[in-house]
């Protein structure tokens, strides 16, 4: 990789994030160097890091994500050319408050502490009064980073603290853990000459154009080992990246989790069917796309579906482990599969 897109890769916050593509950057970045193109469009961007990482190799990104925490990183590292928190505004964001104890309310038991969810809370209220867009969403982005650093494995599909494994993220105060947040968004952000832009919005919206040089592709994998069900796993951080507006906590749930986002990728034909519509809406692009070994549809029905497009399809293998296993009952080994990137021209 070259030194100057690898020392900025070293600058992205690292994270657990269910199918980040971190480990896999330097397969697509030489994938990528092989490619004649100035904009890309990163359809599913997940942890942000591809989209980071085209940014970091002097692209026009725009970086979408349904999510909206993810979105909220992007605009944080990857729509974002200068503003950082200094130290002023990072006393602002700790300073007592009255806040609407939403947190502490609702989540009293589940997560964290009594007061780690009044903290929560005093940095939700503050980061409301943020005048600038974008402080708001590197506030927002630390915020999520620090629940998810002092939550045992990361996610939020259980509560009390039976996996807590005493590893130093989770012996740190949340302050602490937020303060490091901020430090690492902070150096995380750099100007690399061209309007970058991050969205939260719909795969399939036509509000994101289809006038782009490359198009990534890295969407929730159907398999029938696991679901692909981000917002079970991640309500709690998605919650807080939208001050749980929109959403209805299902209170009979013990996580107090809220529904999923309807997806068309939560079954193998609807699947198809949405690779099928993505690869014509953008057939006048490259396209590059991340599956997974355990995913359908197959290789073969993939390779497929972009012959279709018009497109000349080269397969190129990847190998690939997971931070942890897709399932609670799949074998361990299941995590350990073999990752394709589809290239399409």
């Amino acid at each position: 990789m070259d030194n100057a897109v690898s020392c900025h890769m070293e600058l992205f916050p690292s994270t657990r994030y269910m199918g980040s593509k971190r480990k896999i950057v330097p397969s697509i970045y030489d994938v990528s160097t092989q490619l004649e193109f100035n904009t890309a469009l990163d359809l599913f961007s997940g942890s942000g890091v591809v989209s980071y990482l085209f940014k970091a190799m002097g692209k026009l990104v725009t970086s979408n994500d349904y999510m909206a925490m993810a979105a909220t990183v992007a605009k944080a590292v990857v729509g974002n050319s200068s503003t950082t928190l200094d130290e002023a505004l990072v006393q602002k964001l700790l300073a007592p408050c009255e806040t609407d104890e939403f947190v502490e309310r609702t989540f009293r038991g589940l997560y964290y502490t009594d007061d780690e969810n009044r903290f929560i809370d005093r940095i939700r209220n503050n980061i409301t009064q943020l005048a600038d867009e974008q402080a708001r969403s590197m506030a927002m982005a630390a915020l999520i980073r620090a629940c998810v650093k002092k939550r045992p494995r990361g996610i939020f599909t259980y509560t009390g603290f039976r996996y807590d494994d005493g590893r130093r993220d989770l012996k740190l105060s949340f302050q602490d853990q937020f303060l490091e947040a901020v430090a690492a968004y902070n150096g995380a952000v750099f100007d690399n000459g061209t309007a970058c832009r991050a969205v939260w919005g719909d795969a399939f919206s036509s509000e994101l154009g289809r006038d782009y040089d490359l198009v990534y592709l890295d969407p929730p994998y159907y398999t029938p080992l696991s679901d692909n069900e981000y917002v079970r796993r991640y309500h709690f951080v998605e919650g807080l990246a939208r001050n749980w507006q929109g959403v209805e906590i299902q209170q009979h749930t013990k996580t107090k989790k809220f529904k999923s986002y309807p997806t068309p990728f939560s079954t193998e034909q609807g699947a198809c069917r949405a690779f099928d519509e993505l690869f014509d809406r953008y057939r006048e692009s490259i396209l590059i796309v991340s599956y997974s070994s355990n995913g359908l549809p197959s290789k073969e029905d993939m390779t497929a579906l972009l012959k279709n497009a018009g497109k000349a399809v080269e397969v190129i293998p990847v190998k690939h482990k997971y931070s942890f296993g897709n399932s609670s009952t799949a074998s361990t080994r299941k995590n350990e599969v073999e990752e394709f990137l589809f290239v399409a021209v």
